[in-house]
């Protein structure tokens, strides 16, 4: 199983599409929501004897544990005891990678993934979380490469209407400087009803969408020019799935196989579900990860026509409603035309392999390791 360990609400960045906007907007419920009960005594950092979560996790036969936060290196002393101490063989980290200089190098290399928030090119990186942070957050990436860490090291953006898809993906993607060897995205569709306010709609038809196609395009086109598939998270695991002819429930895993443990030990099916009392699914003085329950996507998700390439988006959209029915059509439209895109390539990609250019084992990636797959 799959846990995101959350160690502490606090951060050292507010960045304009996080923090800063969740302290200057309303209430993002949506009229169907369902009502929610927040946990008001939900403490702000891990305030639980760590050996109970050693022994939650010594029943779990193969546990992963992702720290994660607000920004989890803020408690750099946590992240070292649990790695030295805890009886888990993989670890991974979700991190704005501001921090990563303050942990030692063996437990940075005991790490198999770390996700770094990174937004595309210098001045768009900067632009959304603050003025020096793509420089700093470039050495530290060299610094633990120089340091002899070798997993998978993921750039994860956010793409908001200032971001061009394309180059974003392109520049960290094509930089030999940079060293990630995997690439996600998580679209700022912004669990609210504020797409109104903002040009995304315009965004999304004369850039975001064509952009995708072009990009899965150019995906394709490096397989058969260099025998190579990249790891681009919203491509390599739904392509997979199309070519075993798999069907996937919720592709983050929430709800299912990957899990949220808070800071006072309670147990939540996603990380961004924090302190939403009526999904406690436990504690770790005494669940069993074997035997967690799991949550269904609902909503309209479950009649979708592509609900089964899809999984259902969002555990937490399904629940919370936050857009209205222009809305959901506007981010269900992004999932269609990526879905559209990669059927498109589809019989180019079974050529490649049948040719023997690429080979199907060339698709396999680290499952639920943060990346949330669909944008």
């Amino acid at each position: 199983m799959f846990f995101h360990l959350i160690l502490t609400d606090d951060c050292n960045l507010c960045c304009r599409y996080c923090r800063a906007k969740a302290f200057a907007e309303e209430d993002a419920d949506g009229p169907d929501a369902v009502p929610v009960e927040i946990d008001e005594d939900l403490a702000p950092d891990l305030n639980y004897d760590p050996e109970l979560l050693y022994r939650f996790l010594a029943r779990d036969p193969s546990p992963t544990v992702t720290f994660y936060g607000g920004e989890p290196l803020m408690r750099p002393d946590l992240v070292e005891r649990i790695v030295r101490e805890a009886p888990v063989q993989r670890f991974m980290i979700q991190t704005n990678g501001l921090l990563l200089d303050w942990l030692a190098p063996d437990i940075v290399n005991r790490f198999s993934t770390i996700l770094v928030s990174l937004d595309g090119r210098k001045a768009l990186t900067d632009e959304n979380r603050g003025a020096g942070v793509f420089s700093r957050v470039m050495a530290n990436v060299k610094k633990i490469r120089a340091n002899g860490y070798r997993g998978e090291l993921i750039a994860r953006m956010t793409v908001t209407e200032r971001t061009d898809i394309v180059d974003a993906v392109r520049y960290l993607a094509e930089n030999p400087d940079y060293s990630f060897t995997s690439i996600h995205w998580q679209m700022d569709a912004n669990f609210s009803r504020d797409l109104s306010h903002r040009r995304f709609a315009e965004w999304v038809d004369k850039r975001y969408n064509p952009g995708i196609r072009a990009l899965v395009k150019a995906w394709v086109d490096d397989m058969e020019q260099n025998g190579k598939v990249r790891r681009w998270y919203p491509f390599v695991d739904p392509m997979e799935d199309l070519l075993y002819g798999r069907e996937s429930l919720l592709r983050c895993g929430a709800g299912h196989a990957n899990y949220a443990i808070m800071t006072d030990g309670h147990i939540a099916p996603c990380p961004v579900m924090i302190g939403m009392k009526q999904y406690y699914l436990g504690h770790i003085a005494d669940a069993n990860p074997q035997y967690l329950p799991r949550i269904p996507v609902g909503g309209e998700c479950p009649a979708c026509r592509i609900r089964t390439f899809c999984g259902g988006r969002c555990l937490y959209s399904s629940i919370m409603q936050p857009w209205n029915q222009t809305g959901r059509q506007l981010v269900c439209g992004t999932v269609e035309n990526l879905r559209d895109a990669l059927m498109d390539e589809l019989p180019r990609v079974r050529a490649l392999i049948a040719s023997g250019r690429i080979h199907l084992p060339d698709f396999a990636h680290e499952k639920f390791n943060g990346c949330e797959i669909i944008p």
